[in-house]
């Protein structure tokens, strides 16, 4: 099994609150004001109060076209990156010179080479590093990253594995998109970045722990048929135009639980013995759904909420800035780390601090 070290998240420098963003893409984005005014209702009922950009606000509609804003993306998102890597290396009291498995993910910029080999090179890892770039996973990819990061680690149980997320949301903008998915997607996402240090059960690291570490039981994998169509991206010459339909509270209410239930079965565990629920904060529908679909009190996904109103949906980042958010757990804590991305795909991960 695999344990985690340390978790960092970090955000851009540029923050705005809900209300400026609303303001600044209504009025770039059309001049109906019925549509203006829908944008307003809808952005004000997210539940979020501010979100972090890459870049200042008003910089948005200067950016020409999708091969400048994937320039952009290399450009900005590295440095964040860096800083979440450095961060996460250094509360584990590790090097990057020990790191044998990278992890990263991300579904808001494309290259090739991806940003993980730039990543490895400016950081200094080494040649014989393991890379594992991953596109299209979506915010899915933080619960998923854990879970593969944690197959990788349980065949070099003294292996040192990083988890890389990192999402500017904020660049593929649609100004010209007047489309509800596009008006609610503006809504809600915001960027971020987060860094995930695993070792496997017989790393030094992990046996020489002061505290408790969380230490990945199980994991499951769910794709739901007939969905492709309801969260994802279509990439054409403008970019990246959101797909995400009505559907999902209901995909989550006919099949999650039930997954949910099977891999806490399999584990010997039910859900009252659960303590945290650490639910990727896609927006308030969701996390509604989550919590309804599990007969969670409110209290329960407090966390996520505590994200989602500081920051907004950052894709494959946001989870793992709910992990980070509950801090140190207590001895014999039991978790449920999970999310939902494109395909649909859920990802369901069993934590214990032991």
């Amino acid at each position: 099994m695999a344990r985690i070290l340390s978790v960092a998240p970090v955000l851009p420098a540029h923050t705005s609150t809900q209300q400026q963003i609303t303001e600044e893409l209504a009025a770039g984005m059309t001049e109906d004001p019925k549509v203006r005014a829908v944008m307003h209702r809808i952005h004000a009922a997210s539940g979020i109060e501010t979100r972090h950009l890459a870049m200042p606000l008003a910089e948005y509609q200067n950016v020409p076209d999708f091969t400048a804003s994937n320039a952009l993306f290399v450009e900005l998102a590295l440095p964040l990156a860096e800083r979440a890597v450095s961060a996460a290396l250094a509360d584990a009291g590790l090097t990057v010179g020990d790191v044998d498995h990278l992890f990263f993910t991300t579904v808001t910029g494309l290259g090739a080479p991806s940003l993980d080999a730039l990543l490895a090179t400016s950081l200094g890892m080494r040649s014989d590093l393991r890379r594992v770039p991953s596109f299209g996973l979506g915010c899915v990819a933080g619960a998923a990253g854990i879970a593969r990061v944690a197959d990788y680690l349980a065949g070099h149980p003294q292996g040192v594995a990083l988890l890389v997320s990192v999402e500017l949301c904020s660049l593929t903008l649609q100004w010209n998109d007047p489309s509800m998915a596009n008006v609610v997607g503006t809504g809600i996402f915001g960027d971020g970045a987060a860094a995930v240090v695993m070792v496997g059960d017989s790393h030094a690291a992990a046996l020489a722990a002061e505290i408790p570490l969380a230490r990945v039981i199980a994991s499951r994998s769910a794709l739901y048929p007939d969905s492709a169509e309801m969260i994802g991206w279509q990439i054409g010459a403008a970019g990246f135009r959101l797909m995400l339909a009505a559907g999902v509270p209901a995909l989550i209410d006919g099949h999650f639980a039930a997954a949910v239930d099977e891999l806490l079965a399999e584990a010997g565990w039910t859900r009252d013995d659960v303590d945290d629920w650490i639910a990727h904060p896609g927006g308030p529908r969701v996390l509604e759904s989550f919590a309804t679909a599990l007969n969670l009190a409110p209290a329960a996904l407090a966390t996520s909420w505590t994200v989602l109103a500081r920051a907004g949906n950052m894709s494959s980042a946001a989870v793992l800035h709910v992990l980070a958010e509950g801090g140190d757990r207590p001895l014999g804590t039991r978790g449920v780390l999970f999310a939902l991305g494109p395909g649909v795909t859920a990802e369901i991960v069993l934590l214990e601090w032991s």
